[in-house]
């Protein structure tokens, strides 16, 4: 996905925005407040609020896409597990605006553009966690009780909660730490050792 600097600025004012004002307050007249530009120098590089949130998602989920691509391949599933949360603890530390475009439920519900969008992101995620479960069971490191696919749903729902209350506490906790606890938690709920 091609996205331009300004662009980028414009996803991150938006995220901003998200995270401060909810979904009703992202309107092009907030944003262009936000960035000190006019509203129409935000439709020059936009058409709608839509296009900015559809825009926002696909860069995210390109964005996690590469990153979760480069994790090292030779660790064991365990590993491996740490590493993919790790990063998007990391991530998400760095750029906690995009946690609200990510997580947050009702993001224009009625766009069926946004939704597909969503649907992306959460498409890329389970790309890359789903082999390390299923490498883990077969391996018989994790436990295979659970199927895959809803030891994929529990682990989402809990990182999205961690997530939730992160946002909800106005970031002021140490995500990392509560992020590496989550997921050891995790481990040893899927782990048969």
């Amino acid at each position: 996905m091609e996205i331009t600097p300004r662009q980028l600025q414009i996803i991150e004012a938006a995220g901003r925005t998200l995270t401060t004002s909810g979904v009703s307050g992202l309107t092009i007249k907030n944003l262009a407040k936000e960035m000190h530009f006019s509203e129409s120098a935000i439709y020059r590089h936009f058409a709608s609020k839509e296009d900015i949130v559809v825009t926002m998602l696909n860069y995210l989920s390109d964005d996690a896409d590469k990153r979760l691509s480069n994790l090292p391949v030779s660790k064991s599933p365990e590993e491996k597990f740490m590493a993919l949360f790790r990063e998007q603890i990391r991530f998400f530390k760095q750029n906690p605006h995009f946690v609200v475009a990510v997580f947050s439920d009702g993001l224009m519900e009625e766009s069926q553009r946004v939704n597909a969008a969503i649907l992306k992101v959460l498409s890329v995620k389970m790309k890359h966690l789903m082999p390390i479960i299923m490498e883990g069971q077969q391996k018989g490191d994790f436990t295979n009780t659970i199927t895959s696919d809803e030891l994929i749903h529990i682990i989402m729902g809990a990182f999205k909660l961690q997530m939730f209350k992160w946002r909800v506490a106005n970031f002021q906790f140490d995500i990392e730490r509560n992020g590496e606890n989550m997921v050891q938690s995790m481990l040893t709920l899927m782990q048969t050792k």
